[in-house]
């Protein structure tokens, strides 16, 4: 099974976010720091936050944050929310053609690994990629003030609100 770039830039986008803490981040902030599509990301933080995973602030200060704690963010919940298309075969869809399709178990072999593999994500919270915090956060060239302290904050959904750092970009 393969990921699209969609749910992958979606993962990432949460870990980055979780990173920041409660403070804001741009759309431009995390193409930047993972080398990725600005377009592409627009529409993954868009969809983001129709799924309320992310809170959006607009205008001339805003940006991106946690819409919930880490901890309340599942995995498995997010892959199956941004992957379009879960049907690892043609016969996973009631519409399939296959000719065998009536007598066929490898639908079923399929659809047990399909299961394993969610049953695995849905073990994991967005707070368990958050280690090792200072060389993710390091990695993705966040401010070095205590990448930790802020993720754990935002994990627990409190948390003093700090401005953004004026050296960031602002646009959304």
């Amino acid at each position: 099974m393969r990921l699209t770039a969609y749910t992958d830039y979606s993962l990432r986008t949460l870990i980055y976010l979780a990173l920041n803490g409660p403070g804001l981040a741009t759309i431009n902030d995390i193409a930047r720091s993972y080398g990725i599509s600005r377009n592409h990301l627009m529409k993954v933080a868009h969809q983001l936050g129709v799924v309320g995973y992310v809170a959006t602030v607009r205008g001339k200060n805003g940006g991106l944050r946690l819409a919930r704690p880490a901890t309340a963010i599942n995995l498995g919940d997010v892959v199956r929310r941004m992957e379009p298309d879960l049907a690892l075969v043609p016969c996973f869809n009631p519409a399939g053609t296959c000719r065998i399709r009536s007598v066929c178990t490898l639908k079923g072999v399929l659809g047990e690994a399909l299961g394993a593999f969610l049953a695995v994500l849905d073990r994991y919270s967005l707070a368990d990629l958050l280690t090792p915090q200072a060389a993710l956060a390091a990695l993705l060239a966040l401010p070095p003030a205590a990448p930790k302290a802020r993720a754990q904050r935002h994990g627990a959904g409190r948390g003093r609100r700090r401005p953004a750092l004026a050296s960031r970009g602002r646009e959304t």
